[in-house]
Formats: structure tokens, sequence, C-alpha cells
């Protein structure tokens, strides 16, 4: 009989928040106990918003029920809907398309970048048009997009942006905090992310007040608070959990060391493979700024091999995205015939994400690079 061993490096740990299990139990007692008897957008949710906010210097943080509906949530507060265009990446998550056809506008998909695979800001512009209403570039893995370009893209054409940040908590581009470039931006709690909790949740994160209130406003089925049973636009259900928000709140003082970990172990990997990039293994551009280290991805001629390679030694990788967003069947419809986004297309041949968590010791974050640099070696 064969038995299946867990790798002894995996992507993400099992135990990702065995250090606060006592401290979860707890809050989950008090939430359940509380007289108050709330358990979503109470109180706990009013002080996570408040400090996510301070730490910012956002005009408002509003917590919603996922990522994803946050950034749906940003689209119809910014009145996107049919007849309008919004420009996206073609490479990435399913919502950055998805987002845009739920509220009856269509997704325009620009190609990205091939050294940071973040949407490129000379070809997104070229796909401008008047119905064009809004743009929203994604960070993606570890690298912020090039929201200064895209700001003055914006700006340019009188287009509203929108920041998809869902990966990005923590970074800082130009001194400005990933989520705060455009007119909004968000972030995922999902529990891989930088700041990832045991359940799904998200924020929207804005220097506009007004837009801030429109958000809280129609997470919550159109009610204000205060107001409830009282619609004043259809709205979603988006609403956070009081455990989590509590849990968020208690682990948040501990998010600096958790990225600077991160970025620790990006950074050496940096070091190892920025040799090797003209010899098929291309790691993340080596500048500090504008970095989030969600994952760590490189760039593969022979991406399957070395996913293979690794697996056999205990190292569990990654692939994210495998076609382009406008190949898949959902998005075809929004892809004009016989279009083409080459460097999409290649980084969905190519791209291989390597285990970059906090909790990796020194000697994994060794054996994993020493196994990448001996694959390239035996293939080269």
């Amino acid at each position: 009989m064969t038995v299946s061993l867990p790798p002894a490096v995996p992507f993400f740990p099992p135990a990702l928040f065995e250090a606060d299990r006592a401290a979860l139990i707890g809050l989950v007692r008090e939430v359940g106990l509380d007289p108050e008897q709330r358990f979503i957008l109470g109180r706990r949710t009013a002080a996570f918003e408040d400090l996510l906010r301070e730490d910012l210097g956002a005009a408002d943080v509003v917590a919603c029920s996922s990522g994803t509906s946050a950034l749906s949530l940003v689209l119809r507060a910014l009145h996107v809907g049919p007849g309008d265009e919004v420009i996206v990446p073609a490479f990435g998550c399913a919502p950055l398309a998805a987002s845009v056809v739920g509220t009856g506008a269509t997704p325009v998909f620009a190609d990205i970048r091939p050294d940071t695979m973040t949407m490129d800001p000379d070809h997104a512009e070229r796909l401008v048009t008047a119905r064009t209403k809004a743009v929203m570039p994604a960070h993606m893995f570890s690298v912020m997009a090039d929201m200064p370009r895209f700001v003055e893209l914006a700006r340019r054409h009188g287009l509203r942006l929108v920041e998809d940040s869902a990966v990005a908590q923590g970074g800082v581009l130009r001194g400005v905090p990933a989520g705060l470039w455009g007119e909004a931006g968000v972030y995922s709690f999902v529990q891989v992310k930088t700041c990832g909790m045991p359940g799904e949740g998200g924020v929207v994160v804005t220097r506009d007040a007004e837009l801030g209130e429109k958000v809280r406003m129609l997470r919550n089925h159109g009610q204000v608070a205060g107001q409830r049973f009282v619609h004043h636009a259809v709205g979603l259900n988006s609403r956070f959990d009081e455990i989590q928000a509590a849990f968020q709140t208690h682990r948040y003082r501990g998010f600096p060391k958790r990225l600077a970990r991160r970025a620790e172990i990006a950074a050496y990997y940096t070091e190892r493979f920025t040799p090797l990039a003209d010899r098929g293994v291309v790691p993340p551009p080596p500048d500090q700024d504008g970095r989030c280290f969600y994952v760590y991805t490189v760039l593969a001629s022979d991406r399957d091999s070395l996913g293979v390679h690794l697996a056999e030694r205990g190292v569990a990788t990654h692939v994210y995205y495998p076609h382009p967003l406008p190949a898949h069947h959902a998005f075809v419809p929004y892809a004009p015939p016989g279009a083409r986004w080459p460097r999409a297309e290649q980084a969905a041949r190519r791209h291989l994400a390597l285990p970059v968590h906090h909790l990796l010791s020194d000697a994994q974050v060794e054996h994993v690079a020493d196994l990448v640099c001996t694959f390239v070696t035996e293939h080269s």
C-alpha cells in the first residue's frame, strides 16, 4: 500500500491559526454569549473598520463579506452599469471580469507587462473609448500595478479608477498604501492572503467619505444604519461577521511582523533566482517599492517540469491562472473575435508560485531555493 505523505514544504500551512486557537475559541464564546446577540455589522466590526481606517489614513473602511463583493460594491457605488465599459487585466482572477459583468457593464481586457504580470498602462490606454467608464488595474502576486501611470491615465480621460488591491494589504508604493491610489480599493481576508482569517471577508478602503457611505449602504441591502427595513437602493448582502472582526482585530498587531517575514523570504528567493533569469527561471523585479508578498511567483520556461521536480521532493507549488481571462467560457462573449493577449498567454503558460508564508523556516526556504537552482543546472 502506498502512503501519501504531506509535503515537507506546504504551499499554505495547515496550522496557520494554531497560535491563536485559544483566542479564537474565546472570541466565539464571547460573541455567542453577548447579551446583545449581534453577529453581523456590530460594534466589533465597527472597531475593526476604525482600526484599519486609522492605520491607513483612509477616509473610510467598509467591511464586506468578501473581496469579490467589495469590488462589486465599489462598481455599483460608482454607478457603473449597462452601456459602460471597464478596462481590466486579461490575466488574473475571475472577479476582475465577473464583478463588471454583474453590473451589466462590459469588461474590456488589456494585456499585461511581461515583468510584473500587472496590467500594461499603455495597452489599457489604447482601449479607451467613449463608453469607457472606469479602469481597474490589479496587483498581482507580490507586485503592485503601476498606479502612478493609471492615476494619470484616469485623469487624462476622465475615468473612474478602481484598485483591485485584494492581494496587496500591507503593500506601499511611493509612500501610498495599496488600495488608496484610486477612488477605492479592496482587501481580501480569505485565509491565504497576507492578513487572512479562517473564513471569507474583505473591506473597501477609500479616501472619499461619500463613496464610503454609499458602499456602506449598498452592502446591507440598501439600508443605512438606524433605518432597518428602509431600502434606499438595490444593494447586496455583503455583511461582515462579528467573530471574524474580533479575531482580525486581535491578530492585527502581529501583521507587520508576518508581512516582514514574507518580505525576507521573497528577498532571499530573488537573490538566489536573479542569476537564473537567462537560464529559464525569471523572478519578480528586485525593486522593494510596491511589494506585497501575497505569493512569490517565478516565470519558468519549463513550468510544468519544475513543478514536478519540486513536488517529487516535497515542495508544494501552485499555478493560479492557467488561462487568460478572455479564454474562459464565461468571458468569451466579451472578447473581440480574433483578439490576442500574448503576454497574458505567456504568463499563463509560465507562472509558478512558490511557498512564501511566514511560518516557513530558514531551512525550508533554503531547501526550496536549492531545488529550483538544481533544476536549472540540470536542465540547462
